[in-house]
């Protein structure tokens, strides 16, 4: 790793104990930081990370207290936490240095990064970017965002390898130095009013991604996105476009732009699109029961991922959705889902909202768990639908995570199989 020596003897207090702040404690008490963490919540999943802590790491669970920030040098921030929270005041208050997990893994990280950012399609490209690096032989870690933190990868990176990084607006606004390489901006539309003001505040958050290159480095733009093609006249990197076409969907544009950046052959990266079988809780087909087929789309917190998904399935659809509410319009699925839908069951905080757009024209139900929804769309669907779980939500009222949801929804469906066989 390189400036190891940076975090020695700092006092730091991690904010967030989900995975990304677990990681990044334990390597900052491996290179020999006074480490502190402190979460306000206090469930299973936050005692479970606290059980996997090293030795030496203080941790407080279910509040935030004011000694945990207190005369620390540092304080590093997890995605999940907003600016409101009360380490966040505190530290802004005391002049104390905030940084994000990804701006600690950046610090030490010897090999290339490609960072990869935008409302949909983060998840697949950095994968299909990771794969092609993979497959032309190369040493890569696929990171961040995607659910396997780059604090947790960074200490086994050497220089000339390779770093295939989801970044989200979140893990941005805490940046200092951050530096890819290869920075991907995929695509932008309205996502997490319940964190940004408006579409200009999350505009800027993005951006961030290409605030410290400069000439030596790449920005890769898609052209078919006017707002994130317009981004080309603030750049001081070389600006490369990608778009959709010749056989390619958009993801396959950007990742084949960034691959052939380092060289990689493009027959190569056809093959491993050819050869792709996608990614988990994103449009993952689970099983088929009595000809009705259940999709697993967890990974849809947004209308726009919802859109995407229902634009790519031909037979009618029973559409599980639902979740906490994070500011979207689901108005903007209206003519579409006029065409694909058949009915809806919704769950969680948002079941009230979505269901004020939905029912003027569709047959809706509400359920109060996953498996009432599940079983409700099967009883719902005929012979050639599709029942598909794609929330538009946040997972966070009755999941850890939208991967504990997709998790949840596939042994549903499995039980429902056995059941059915």
């Amino acid at each position: 790793m390189k400036n190891a020596d940076y975090f020695k003897h700092k006092k730091i207090t991690v904010v967030g104990f989900g995975r990304s702040g677990l990681a990044c404690a334990n390597l900052l008490s491996d290179l020999g930081a006074q480490v502190s963490i402190t979460d306000n919540q206090d469930n299973p999943a936050t005692r479970s990370n606290a059980a996997k802590l090293k030795p030496g790491i203080k941790s407080e669970l279910g509040l935030h207290s004011r000694d945990f920030i207190k005369e620390r040098d540092l304080v590093v921030v997890s995605p999940g936490v907003a600016d409101t929270s009360g380490p966040i005041i505190w530290a802004k208050a005391a002049g104390i240095p905030i940084l994000s997990e990804i701006e600690v893994g950046w610090r030490l990280c010897p090999a290339e990064v490609v960072a990869i950012t935008g409302t949909n399609g983060k998840t697949t490209v950095t994968t299909l970017i990771g794969e092609i690096l993979a497959a032309a032989g190369k040493k890569v870690f696929i990171c961040g965002n995607i659910g396997n933190p780059f604090c947790r990868e960074v200490s086994k990176m050497q220089r000339g390898d390779f770093v295939s990084l989801e970044v989200s607006s979140f893990q941005l606004e805490y940046i200092h130095t951050f530096k890819p390489k290869i920075a991907l901006i995929l695509n932008l539309s309205l996502n997490h009013l319940d964190r940004y003001r408006n579409m200009q505040d999350y505009l800027e958050a993005k951006k961030r991604i290409f605030r410290h290159q400069d000439q030596g480095d790449y920005l890769i733009l898609n052209q078919g996105d006017p707002l994130v093609s317009d981004l080309a006249k603030e750049a001081r990197a070389k600006v490369v476009y990608f778009s959709q076409g010749q056989g390619l969907n958009s993801n396959h544009a950007a990742a084949l732009a960034a691959t052939s950046l380092l060289g990689i052959d493009k027959d190569l990266a056809l093959r491993v699109f050819r050869e792709f079988k996608g990614v988990e809780h994103r449009l993952e087909n689970v099983a088929e029961i009595n000809q009705v087929t259940f999709v697993n789309d967890s990974k849809a917190t947004t209308v726009d991922a919802t859109f995407w998904a229902l634009k790519n399935i031909s037979a009618p659809v029973i559409l599980i959705a639902g979740g906490r509410e994070k500011g979207n319009d689901y108005r903007l699925l209206l003519d579409l889902a006029r065409k694909k839908l058949k009915a809806a069951v919704l769950i969680g905080e948002a079941k009230d909202k979505i269901s004020a757009v939905l029912a003027d024209f569709l047959p809706v139900n509400r359920a109060n768990s996953l498996e009432e929804a599940v079983n409700l769309a099967f009883s719902k669907a005929a012979a050639g639908d599709c029942v598909l779980l794609s929330p538009m939500c946040k997972s966070f009222d009755m999941f850890q995570d939208y991967e504990d949801r997709g998790r949840a929804f596939k042994k549903i469906v499995q039980d429902l199989l056995k059941k059915e066989s």
